[in-house]
């Protein structure tokens, strides 16, 4: 139908007009528009195919996927988005895996050679996604340790197993007729995102969930070949190649290759005797209390905040933009850095800022904003580590080594918000907290946020 097709073009430009707009905070929100109108006119499109025989099952999953999916918009905290996108994920994939298996079930009897083959590859590209996504979520979450769980020879398994399944796929492409093969491919994608996903620490999971979104959207475009629908295909290829440009530019981020990201078991917790033998040849960090930094900020001009995970954890978002709005009201220059993989997705530090309004003009990138902290008065840290560890730049040994970090030590004074002096992800100690002109401010970030904000307006009067 000609209705159709127009629909589907429709969609397709408000799609690329709204991944373009995504590319800045100053049109991202209308991206997020345009793409969602996008979505409707697709969806209503779809709704006129001739294929459809009755519209029960639709409205039965419409109504559902809106009752699911209001309370995850309405209660889930932005803190937790990036657990809500890598279940997002697992449902699309797990979604794209079950009409595979559903055509696959429908036309066995008779499927060609080139269906079988696309049908096997959306099947294995969806269960593996909808498990790793879960692994991915419950990692995030907490739910299951942050750190790699490695064993000897997992890489031996991983690409044992990966291999059974491309033998397995080619096997039941020659011989579509062969169910049982169909469904050990199945199970075995399954188990492949398992063993995926769980090797790989939290401090990977910014190019992670970028991979988990690329391959979500090749299931999707495969998909879409199989069910010979266009606009399936073209949401597919938009969004699985837009997941592997933005992976390529975290693992960029991180100094750090795809393939090193997935069996390099990055993130791994040292245990305690190797972190003593090194805190060894520290000399203690200087710690300040919440009166003493306040008056280092009464004598500062500028102020550049570098935001992590730290103050997603502790919420402290809301507070942080409270007391930069104290500083600015005093004339004070206040900039916040954005590192590419800080926090635990691509984009977690403008996302939590955005809720808590701060002004997109007030964010920079690294690029931008790292020759500016030579001139510096104060760099703020709220929760980072990884992302400002100078030994990055220096420590070949370090498994951080090479990753561009924020220049958060050239600045004239360092104040770190952080509980306590446990490492990041990457398990490695941040000299940055021993430097002679950096203070530890310990506690709790959204409680110290709001001791200084109160502090800083009652001691300027």
């Amino acid at each position: 139908m000609i209705f159709i097709q127009i629909t589907y073009v429709l969609a397709a430009i408000l799609f690329i007009l709204g991944i373009r707009s995504l590319g800045s905070p100053v049109t991202a929100r209308r991206g997020m528009n345009l793409a969602s109108l996008g979505m409707f006119i697709a969806i209503v499109g779809t709704l006129f195919m001739p294929q459809i025989v009755t519209y029960k099952w639709i409205i039965a999953g419409l109504v559902f996927g809106t009752l699911l999916s209001l309370p995850m918009s309405l209660w889930i905290p932005m803190t937790k988005i990036p657990q809500r996108i890598a279940l997002s994920h697992a449902g699309g994939a797990l979604a794209a895996c079950l009409i595979g298996v559903a055509e696959y079930y429908r036309y066995s009897s008779n499927i060609s050679h080139l269906s079988m083959g696309i049908v096997g590859i959306e099947v294995m590209l969806g269960a593996l996604t909808f498990t790793g996504s879960l692994i991915v979520a419950a990692k995030l979450h907490g739910t299951l340790p942050g750190h790699p769980i490695t064993y000897k020879g997992q890489n031996i398994v991983n690409i044992s197993l990966f291999s059974l399944m491309i033998a397995l796929l080619g096997y039941i492409t020659l011989y579509p007729e062969l169910n049982l093969q169909f469904y050990i491919l199945l199970s075995l994608a399954f188990l492949f995102g398992v063993f995926l996903v769980t090797p790989i620490g939290a401090a990977d999971m910014p190019v992670v969930i970028a991979i988990f979104n690329a391959y979500g959207g090749l299931t999707g475009a495969v998909m879409g070949f199989m069910l010979n629908n266009r606009i399936q295909i073209i949401t597919g290829a938009l969004d699985g190649a837009s997941g592997f440009i933005l992976s390529m530019l975290m693992c960029k981020a991180m100094n750090r290759s795809v393939t090193n990201v997935l069996f390099g078991a990055f993130g791994k917790v040292e245990d305690e005797s190797e972190k003593t033998i090194k805190r060894s040849g520290h000399k203690e960090p200087q710690s300040v209390s919440v009166e003493d930094a306040l008056q280092f900020f009464e004598q500062a001009q500028s102020v550049i905040i570098a935001p992590g995970y730290g103050m997603a954890a502790s919420q402290a978002h809301h507070a942080l933009r409270a007391f930069a709005d104290k500083l600015k009201a005093n004339g004070v220059s206040v900039k916040y850095a954005i590192h590419p993989v800080a926090g635990r997705m691509p984009g977690h530090m403008n996302v939590l800022l955005a809720e808590a309004n701060v002004p997109y003009t007030d964010l920079f990138d690294m690029e931008e904003i790292n020759p500016e902290f030579p001139h510096t008065d104060i760099a703020l840290v709220v929760g980072a580590n990884d992302v400002t560890n100078p030994s990055a730049r220096t420590v070949k040994s370090s498994p951080i080594y090479g990753m561009p970090i924020l220049d958060v030590d050239k600045a004239k004074r360092v104040i770190i918000l952080k509980r306590s002096m446990s490492p990041g992800f990457s398990g490695v100690e941040n000299e940055l907290f021993y430097n002679d002109h950096s203070w530890m401010l310990f506690g709790d970030a959204k409680d110290s946020l709001n001791q200084l904000a109160y502090g800083y307006k009652k001691s300027w009067g």
